[in-house]
């Protein structure tokens, strides 16, 4: 079983930061990708960013630079560091992990349980 356990949302006013974590536990044998995904009401979830083994970074181009991911030294945590906050980066922010539990057996997906990110002022 592989857990992620999220936290860091909340609310921000415009121009705000806010800083997203995301840590994974439990039977992983690797991760391959890690990333930020979020869902703003009355839409599909959406790509943020992910960050793969060994830390090379892509990002949604709506995000215009204002986010930042990166991952802790042991590859188990991801953050995403949101600046610059926007009302239009109001909605729910999931985690998404790419793992494998063994050795030789298939790549999973696994969702965190989304965190809210409300921006107003």
């Amino acid at each position: 079983q592989v857990h992620l356990v999220e936290s860091g949302g909340g609310l921000a006013q415009p121009g705000g930061s806010l800083r997203l974590s995301c840590a994974v536990s439990g039977s992983v044998f690797r991760i391959n990708v890690m990333g930020w995904y979020r869902q703003a009401p009355g839409k599909e979830r959406e790509l943020v960013a992910d960050i793969r083994k060994g830390g090379r970074t892509s990002y949604s181009d709506s995000m215009n630079g204002r986010f930042t991911i990166s991952m802790d030294n042991a590859e188990t945590t991801v953050y995403l560091q949101m600046n610059n906050l926007q009302p239009e980066d109001t909605g729910v922010y999931y985690c998404n992990v790419d793992v494998k539990t063994t050795t030789y057996g298939p790549r999973k997906i696994y969702w965190g349980q989304g965190t809210q990110v409300t921006v107003s002022s």
